[in-house]
């Protein structure tokens, strides 16, 4: 996915750029001092999505993207949180607050993932997600996930051949994973899909031999998106 960043601050700057350069799927095309610099190269080369500050000299970063024609997709990034509303009315994909973890910066960027998987663009399907785990980013491969169980106040990320713990929310987990793959089947539990090998009663087994639980509250909903 290319990606542009329009930032004054320095600082801001190179956490994006560390950000960045640590997700696999992002590839960082150009850095902007300002909305006037970007403004021509948005509109000569392919952008799939800007971080945009809203704080810009010369042009805010609203009016900046309110100016072009066709714009790419936007996480806005920002100190103030007064300008939330107006950025969602502008359709961007998600609101960053400074500063922000790499935690939250790859909840929005997931978001991105998602919303061009809905318009059929899946060239740029999700293939890798990080798992937060002590003080270490883990990058993982989402079809190596098997399920994803709530244990207090962390999750576990069984793999075919490891587990990780994570100090992620299964509600995290559920809103970042691609929702066509992965999907709540209990309270304490999320499945990836394409491992169930069948459903019998109020159980799911997976290919792996796991037997998870199914929900009641849960059931008819799975049954009907991926059986019947």
């Amino acid at each position: 996915m290319k990606c542009i960043i329009i930032e004054d601050q320095l600082p801001a700057q190179r956490i994006l750029k560390k950000f960045i350069s640590d997700y696999e799927s992002l590839n960082l095309i150009g850095v902007f001092n300002n909305g006037i610099e970007a403004m021509e190269f948005v509109n000569k080369n392919e952008v799939d999505l800007m971080f945009l500050d809203i704080h810009l000299p010369k042009l805010s970063g609203i009016d900046f993207l309110k100016a072009l024609n066709n714009p790419p997709q936007v996480i806005f990034t920002t100190a103030f949180s007064e300008f939330a509303l107006e950025g969602y009315e502008l359709n961007v994909v998600d609101y960053l607050l400074k500063p922000f973890s790499f935690q939250r910066f790859v909840q929005a960027v997931s978001k991105v993932r998602t919303t061009k998987e809905e318009n059929g663009n899946h060239e740029q399907a999700k293939k890798d997600v990080f798992i937060k785990s002590g003080f270490e980013h883990i990058r993982i491969k989402i079809n190596e996930i098997n399920y994803i169980m709530s244990d207090a106040d962390y999750t576990e990320v069984h793999l075919e051949n490891a587990k990780h713990l994570s100090t992620e929310t299964l509600r995290y987990w559920e809103q970042t994973l691609p929702e066509q793959q992965f999907k709540r089947v209990h309270k304490s539990y999320i499945v990836n899909t394409e491992k169930v090998l069948k459903v019998s009663g109020n159980q799911i087994y997976l290919e792996n031999k796991k037997i998870i639980p199914l929900g009641r509250a849960f059931k008819n909903g799975f049954l009907e998106r991926f059986i019947g």
